[in-house]
């Protein structure tokens, strides 16, 4: 089992004054936070909120571009080329830099959202394409992928990967998550449980499959109604194990 691992969760998922997600409290317990852009969710002032509180805290920022679909929380898939994905991820990501760069941070990562993560899943084109994107917009920029074929092909580009295991969400017998269109509370020590189960390089699919898998981040997703329930639950098992909570860069380049 490795002694440190990075534990990201989502952020500025707001909008306006509907207020979404646990960014504070999630905050004080993850090493880093996927900000929304404002296309799936948020807008100028909540991404400008999110960048605060995580100077406040911190965490390491990384951009999280979405598809442009407000309504359906960027969780429905979109006919797009590989061209397109790339270019939204590179508009949403620009923002967020300028963003962070006006409250004197910088944003180190990047992690496609929702239903697009999950397209590039399935279609090496879409992983290609937004990896030499972010590549092209800066070298120095990681990026989150999940763990296995996606990733090994994003760090096959001469991309800086971090390979993500997600706590939360169930995984199919080929390896892909199962997004949720609207997440619901889940057992806390369940959740634990699996993250543990990332650490120790394995995840049981919806069927029992056994997948072999090795990660340097692991995802908590902050609209879950019981979400920091969840993550102190999780956070106290790694304490507990005595594994140590870093950033992606802090366990990838030292």
């Amino acid at each position: 089992m490795p002694t440190r691992i990075d534990l990201n969760a989502d952020a500025g998922e707001s909008l306006g004054r509907w207020k979404l997600g646990h960014d504070s409290e999630l905050m004080t317990h993850v090493t880093s936070v996927n900000v929304a852009c404002g296309y799936h969710a948020s807008d100028p002032v909540t991404m400008r909120d999110s960048v605060r509180t995580a100077v406040a805290t911190n965490t390491a920022i990384g951009a999280h571009p979405g598809l442009p679909d407000l309504v359906g929380f960027g969780r429905r898939r979109m006919a797009l080329r590989p061209d397109e994905a790339a270019q939204l991820v590179l508009y949403q990501t620009g923002a967020l830099q300028a963003t962070a760069r006006a409250e004197g941070a910088e944003v180190v990562h990047v992690k496609p959202h929702g239903a697009l993560y999950g397209m590039a899943l399935t279609d090496p084109d879409i992983t290609t394409a937004i990896t030499e994107a972010v590549l092209r917009l800066d070298p120095d920029l990681m990026i989150f992928w999940l763990a296995g074929p996606t990733a090994d092909l994003a760090r096959s580009l001469g991309a800086t990967v971090a390979r993500e295991g997600f706590a939360d969400l169930e995984y199919t017998d080929e390896g892909h998550i199962i997004v949720e269109p609207e997440p619901k509370a889940k057992d806390p020590d369940a959740v634990a449980q699996q993250a543990v189960d990332l650490l120790d390089g394995h995840v049981t699919s919806t069927t029992g499959k056994h997948l072999d898998v090795e990660v340097d981040t692991i995802c908590l997703h902050g609209d879950r109604p019981n979400a920091v329930e969840i993550c102190e639950a999780l956070v106290r098992r790694l304490d507990d194990l005595g594994v140590e909570r870093v950033t992606a860069a802090q366990l990838l380049r030292g």
